[in-house]
């Protein structure tokens, strides 16, 4: 399931990130990337405990551990550190899969997001693709804005031509950690909201609510 959410951080917060990529100390991105990755990777990304970038990263992970639609459709258990990245002139990142454990080994790694912190004018290029069975989707999304997607799928950054793509990347494990559940999760609870919405409490909402629950207690892994 891949998904798009808008309006992750308001706009004051985007500036405040995008003046401190200013001052935060940035390394080879390769320095991150397993024996394969390494080999198409190449970009820039905040260095570890870097005392400009832990702040932001911080604030980063709270923001969208707690987004309402997020919770719905990730059923996050744990977020991984955020990656500060950013892309030059040149830089791409061809085709690759995200380890699916974490490099300390503290958690499966079930979801990848990249939360955009530049507006797609500023920069030419640097589209996300992510390549499935029905092709491929390219995304470029206002800044503020975040897609998530299943950590399993093949996906590459397009070289950027002009400007810089700046960008904040994570995973989540997820409670559920079938991703095809997780979308009838969502699917179902989707639903389940605007059927309240429009008719109130009802038996057949109950019902609804009843399902949902049930399915989360029967699929979570806590």
């Amino acid at each position: 399931m891949i998904l798009t959410f808008e309006d992750i951080l308001p706009p004051e917060s985007v500036r405040d990130i995008r003046a401190a990529f200013e001052r935060i100390a940035f390394r080879d991105g390769r320095a991150s990337a397993g024996a394969q990755a390494v080999l198409v990777k190449n970009n820039e990304q905040a260095i570890p405990g870097d005392a400009e970038a832990e702040p932001f990263r911080k604030m980063i992970a709270d923001t969208i551990f707690r987004h309402p639609e997020f919770r719905l459709a990730a059923r996050p258990l744990k977020l991984s550190s955020i990656m500060l990245s950013r892309y030059k002139p040149g830089m791409s990142y061809g085709a690759h899969v995200d380890h699916p454990i974490s490099g300390g080994g503290e958690m499966r790694r079930d979801i990848s997001f990249t939360l955009f912190l530049n507006d797609p004018h500023a920069y030419d290029g640097g589209a996300l693709v992510i390549m499935d069975g029905a092709g491929e989707l390219e995304i470029k999304l206002p800044a503020g804005s975040m897609v998530i997607y299943p950590s399993t799928t093949l996906h590459r950054v397009e070289e950027v031509t002009r400007g810089e793509r700046l960008a904040a990347v994570g995973w989540a494990q997820s409670m559920v950690r079938d991703a095809k559940k997780r979308e009838i999760l969502y699917d179902l609870n989707v639903a389940r909201l605007d059927f309240f919405e429009h008719y109130g409490k009802s038996k057949n909402s109950d019902l609804l609510a009843k399902a949902a629950a049930n399915l989360l207690q029967m699929w979570a892994d806590v």
